[in-house]
């Protein structure tokens, strides 16, 4: 038999569970949002904007995998779709003949150029509007600190 568990708090398990419900629910109607607006799943736009924060707009498959926390076989087939829709390109890695460097084309530039104010839009009014700054920079300190130790142990 396992050993007991620790079972979280009346305010731990509050606090938790909320948490959870906001990230659904903030995450469900983002992403509704998008693709009502912009024709852009919300993995689209998590790729599409990934790919315009790195030099190029280009980064190893299995690196744009990692980052956006994907399973290599999601990250594929997504590709493809992606690929097929003319936002990003495929590219064989030259350097080692190993992998393959996903690239944002200009179709997947002017996408995510469209879709982000809509998104900023979004995240103002769903979210933004209805935290102090107080609270805002308590979550950004709270989540910084969470996914460096997360990054810490991966």
């Amino acid at each position: 038999m396992a050993e007991s568990a620790d079972w979280l708090t009346a305010e731990e398990q509050r606090a938790w569970r909320g948490f959870v419900r906001l990230h659904e629910r903030l995450g469900g109607r983002l992403a509704r949002l998008l693709q009502t607006e912009s024709d852009l799943s919300a993995a689209d736009f998590a790729v599409l904007v990934h790919l315009t924060d790195v030099p190029e707009g280009r980064q190893r498959q299995q690196g744009l995998a990692r980052a956006l926390e994907w399973e290599k076989s999601r990250m594929s087939h997504h590709v493809a779709r992606m690929a097929g829709r003319g936002l990003v390109v495929r590219q064989e890695c030259s350097e080692d003949g190993r992998g393959a460097f996903v690239v944002i084309t200009e179709a997947g530039r002017a996408a995510v150029e469209a879709a982000a104010p809509l998104h900023v839009a979004a995240v103002r009014s769903l979210f933004l509007d209805h935290v102090t700054p107080a609270e805002l920079r308590t979550l950004g300190e709270v989540s910084e600190r969470v996914v460096a130790k997360l990054d810490e142990e991966s």
